[in-house]
């Protein structure tokens, strides 16, 4: 049996998390408990309602948030953090401080980057 170079080594399963722009936005926002989506979704500002239902499906499909659907008129849907998603959460309160942190030197770099690449192609 042959194995493709994409295929995960055998007996290993592979962690991959493909976080949208709105993954670590979602998590922060449930960081205070239960949340219905449109709560979260007026919470979150721009957030296109398309891109929430999918950020929101991938984080309970890789198991960081839970989905409570109620059988009510009309029917209501509750976000939550799971205790992996409470892990997710600090890795995002890292990122926070990392990005605080280094604002200036991503800013110089960008300002830098930004100088060469606006000359004249040769």
């Amino acid at each position: 049996m042959s194995t493709s170079p994409l295929d995960p080594p055998s007996g290993h399963e592979l962690l991959v998390v493909r976080p949208s722009k709105w993954t670590l936005v979602v998590v922060v926002q449930l960081r205070e408990g239960t949340m219905r989506f449109n709560e979260l979704r007026r919470n979150m500002g721009g957030v296109p309602q398309k891109s929430l239902s999918q950020t929101l499906r991938e984080l309970e499909r890789d198991g960081f948030v839970t989905r409570t659907a109620y059988a009510t008129i009309p029917p209501r849907v509750d976000y939550d953090l799971t205790e992996l998603g409470r892990e997710l959460l600090t890795l995002a309160d890292d990122f926070h401080r990392f990005a605080q942190r280094n604002r200036e030197a991503v800013e110089e770099a960008r300002r830098l980057f930004d100088a060469v690449d606006a000359r004249p192609s040769a």
